[in-house]
């Protein structure tokens, strides 16, 4: 964990699997005959989703997960809990992806479900959503998350060993939790963080403003999109509290960084990654080779190698 390593071979075309190969055209081929994102409400966006009709594959929903609410600064926040079989071993603090804009915790039942079953707690938070929502609600929502769990994870789940993640925006809204914990409680109470494919600089790294307009999941516009969304009425790309790869890292966890080498977000990874550890704390960041955005949403040999690093990360850490 004190090490950041990258073979050069694995951005090789030579190195990417056949059938990751396959799940890459595949999505390209449906996205390029889907409308624009720009075309379709945000509505109508959000309930294809959940009814399977979204890009990514619709889990089955978990036997373990009950939906609650927990009380947030303009009011209640949904919260979707996963119990494990026996008693936990930690309570893994989940936020989704999907641009600020899109996704609920429902749509990861398949990963969560998995880290309940390796014996973790999961909460995953379905937090305000943009455009209607923007900028700072999704990270209140999130931060109040944080400090419920804080006053009531021990009492409820019999356990104060708390983790944290997610992945795109959720990566990057679990950033900004730890930071805001640090900063405005004095408090840095996870021990170690789970970063999948974050977004953690809306100026936009090189990758994401070099990718263009192939529909690899997302584009440079789909991205610049969210962006908008999410910082519609307040908020500056340039600030820490929205990019959080510009804010002092220091006194953070020990994380895990997981991007495929196909993500218009592989920038923000690498640069976070090296970004954290630079700043004194433990990091570790495999890239997937041929993998897209959120790869691990997907099927095929490369999602469940992902998921299962994941899972292990979680448990072991």
């Amino acid at each position: 964990m004190t090490v950041l390593s990258i073979d050069p071979h694995l951005f090789t075309d030579a190195a990417v699997a056949p059938d990751t190969k396959m799940v890459n055209a595949a999505i390209v081929k449906a996205l390029s005959r889907a409308p624009d994102l720009g075309l379709v409400p945000w509505a109508v966006v959000r309930q294809a989703r959940l009814s399977g009709k979204g890009t990514f594959p619709l889990p089955p929903e978990s036997p373990r997960a009950r939906n609650e609410t927990i009380e947030g600064p303009r009011g209640p926040v949904p919260v979707r809990i996963y119990l494990p079989d026996g008693g936990p071993t930690g309570v893994y603090l989940h936020f989704h992806g999907g641009g600020w804009t899109i996704g609920s915790a429902r749509e990861n039942d398949g990963l969560n479900d998995a880290v309940a079953a390796a014996g973790l707690v999961v909460v995953s938070v379905d937090y305000a959503l943009a455009p209607e929502t923007p900028y700072p609600a999704a990270p209140d929502d999130c931060e109040a998350a944080a400090l419920w769990l804080l006053r009531e994870g021990l009492s409820l789940f019999g356990t104060d060993r708390f983790l944290i993640g997610g992945e795109s925006a959720g990566a990057h809204l679990a950033v900004t939790t730890l930071l805001r914990l640090r900063d405005r409680h004095g408090i840095s109470p996870f021990v170690a963080a789970s970063l999948h494919a974050g977004c953690y600089d809306l100026r936009l790294t090189p990758s994401a403003r070099n990718w263009g307009t192939e529909p690899l999941v997302l584009n440079t516009a789909d991205i610049e999109r969210f962006v908008r969304n999410y910082l519609r009425l307040e908020g500056e790309a340039e600030h820490p509290d929205v990019s959080p790869l510009l804010a002092d890292l220091k006194g953070l966890p020990k994380a895990q960084f997981l991007v495929g080498t196909r993500d218009p977000l592989l920038d923000d990874t690498l640069f976070m990654a090296n970004r954290w550890l630079a700043s004194g704390n433990p990091a570790r960041l495999e890239a997937f080779p041929g993998g897209c955005h959120v790869f691990m949403g997907f099927v095929g040999s490369l999602a469940d190698k992902g998921r299962a690093r994941i899972v292990d990360f979680l448990r072991d850490a």
